[in-house]
């Protein structure tokens, strides 16, 4: 009794500790999200002005990561939604809706009335009724800056037959984050920790809350035993059956000593097993210990892709950051492992096209033809009637999980050596085919996938080279039963991304007015005047930059802000507003 209770206390002195320091960061926070709502307010309003579903045939979405990418529960289509792009000076965040059509390799944009406000970060899952749905939950918001953050906590659907956005306002709901997991369990959504931050403080959660798709009411969820610690960007899949779910990893960040944080990759891995009748059922944690080849411990990997009947799941990617105090580097990567939950092993899924595994399978048949007719058929009497001592040759087998057997099998001189022959000759022609046809996705984080039909789709996510992050807008896809190669459906060349430094803000400042140059203030007063009356923003001229658009109607987006903030805004604030205004008007148009 002594130890257990002194337990309790534990837990619930924690759990004390945590609830002071979410207010702590609440209160701090709420400022800041204060002045980012009227901006959020400012999207909305032009949201609204969209009176009726607009489908256009588009070119590939631009460049993003963190977005959420999701299988059609009806159509051979994916499901595209917001993200994040950062250029080097500014961060923009999206609310934009795609659909890729698998068969015909073509993407669609969907305006529709009164969509969720840009976000990144944010969970989405699909559910086969009512002709699809599409549930979408939190997220975070950022100013242009980055300095600045909102994190939402709101429940959307989108109807997929017919298209239409629809916020559900349910009491209970979680606090406001980002970097949580969401995922279907039978008929309800489960979302599991993720993070909340403000400029000088940061919290990161590890609690389950349950939306139940019958009554539109959330439930949190206190399950017995121990369960992981706080995090975010973990991988979390249901089993099969939809009696559990599977934690895995993740990332979270401590202070240990005054205004020096340091970073916890996790790699530990937990189940949630779910007992009792709908209703009554209780919920309870365990810790796992799976076999096999684990993935390298790191963070911003894709996973939580159920593959199959729900028996494996898949994680892809991912980072590993050396930090110290004044450097953080990181190690990408583009390897891509399957989890059996039914055997609690992990393994690495190898291409089958590449000359390493040919080369084993091959073996394995021969292994498999012991000691037939196939082989000597080129034998000569005399190498027949010469008795000579065998030779041994080991051959291994790569089982489904990725256990290598090894073989040893004893055979006449000659036939070793006309093998040996043989497997030159076709190790020098795979060798050149396998050079020319191997293609896998770069190294990279914060991808998004999805799988439809028995294949993965892999979409944009990050990689640093130094200073500079590359964000892309590739599109890659892989047969998940044949395992025989990546398939480019969509190409992007990283060096063509624009990646503005720090001088260049300056440089861009002091050459803007020449580089602008033949419009005049005049000119420009003129035109926003005149949108001032027609009660619309500033028209984007065609062939019109950016930087070129914003000078020009400076005064119309400060007006606006300043209208929408109140006088007693500061300048400083009203201005960032101000230029993320005319940033989202410029990019929808």
């Amino acid at each position: 009794m002594g130890k257990k209770g002194k337990k309790e206390k534990k837990v619930k002195g924690a759990e004390k500790t945590a609830a002071k320091m979410e207010k702590k960061v609440s209160k701090r926070s709420k400022r800041e999200e204060e002045d980012l709502e009227a901006l959020i307010a400012e999207f909305q309003q032009l949201d609204a002005k969209k009176t009726q579903v607009v489908e256009t045939t588009c070119p590939p979405p631009s460049p993003r990561l963190n977005a959420s990418l999701s299988a059609h529960p009806e159509k051979d289509e994916l499901i595209l939604f917001g993200g994040e792009f950062f250029n080097g000076k500014k961060t923009y965040l999206y609310n934009d809706l795609f659909l890729y059509n698998i068969k015909k390799n073509t993407w669609m944009k969907l305006d529709i009335p009164n969509p969720p406000p840009p976000r990144c970060a944010h969970q989405a899952v699909v559910v086969a009724q009512g002709g699809g749905q599409l549930w979408l939950f939190g997220g975070e918001f950022a100013s242009p800056d980055g300095e600045q953050f909102y994190h939402y906590k709101d429940l959307w659907l989108l109807h997929l037959n017919p298209l239409k956005w629809e916020q559900i306002k349910a009491p209970g709901a979680p606090s406001g984050r980002s970097g949580h997991r969401m995922v279907l369990c039978k008929r309800q959504l489960l979302v599991f920790g993720g993070f909340h931050e403000s400029t000088r403080d940061y919290i990161y959660y590890n609690d389950v809350h349950c939306f139940s798709l019958d009554s539109f009411s959330w439930t949190r969820l206190t399950p017995l035993g121990s369960g992981p610690g706080p995090r975010s960007a973990c991988l979390m899949t249901a089993t099969s059956d939809h009696s559990s779910i599977i934690v895995y990893g993740g990332y979270s960040k401590s202070r240990a000593k005054k205004d020096v944080d340091k970073g916890t990759i996790h790699s530990d891995m937990f189940l949630l097993k779910r007992d009792g009748k709908d209703g009554q059922e209780k919920w309870a944690w365990s810790r796992v210990s799976p076999g096999g080849v684990k993935p390298v411990p790191c963070s911003g990997f894709t996973g939580g892709v159920c593959v199959g009947a729900g028996a494996r799941t898949l994680l892809f990617g991912g980072v590993c950051d050396d930090e110290d105090e004044e450097t953080l580097e990181g190690d990408f990567f583009n390897d891509l492992y399957l989890y059996d939950i039914t055997k609690n092993r992990w393994h690495p899924a190898k291409l089958k096209g590449t000359k390493s595994e040919r080369k084993k399978r091959r073996r394995g048949r021969r292994a498999g033809d012991g000691d037939g007719d196939g082989g000597q058929s080129e034998e000569t009497a005399e190498d027949r009637a010469s008795p000579q001592e065998p030779t041994e040759i080991i051959k291994e087998i790569v089982t489904e999980d990725g256990t290598v057997m090894t073989i040893r099998e004893a055979v006449p001189v000659a036939r070793a050596e006309s093998e040996s022959e043989e497997e030159e000759d076709e190790e020098e022609d795979e060798e050149e085919g396998a050079a020319a046809s191997l293609v896998e996705p770069c190294a990279r984080s914060n991808a998004m996938a999805t799988v439809k039909g028995g294949r993965l789709y892999l979409y944009g996510g990050m990689f640093e080279v130094g200073d500079k992050q590359v964000t892309l807008a590739d599109l890659y896809s892989l047969d998940l039963h044949k395992m025989d190669k990546w398939d480019v459906l969509q190409e992007m060349d990283p060096k063509a991304q624009e990646w503005l430094e720090e001088s260049d803000e300056e440089d861009d400042d002091d050459g803007d007015e020449e580089a602008r140059g033949g419009e005049s203030d005049e000119e420009s007063e003129e035109e926003e005047s005149e949108s001032e009356e027609e009660g619309d923003h500033p028209c984007v001229q065609a062939g019109e930059s950016l930087e070129a658009y914003q000078h020009r109607t400076e005064a119309y987006w400060l007006k606006l802000a300043r209208t929408n903030m109140g006088q007693d805004a500061k300048d400083k604030k009203v201005q960032k507003v101000a230029v993320a205004m005319a940033n989202v008007f410029y990019e929808d148009q």
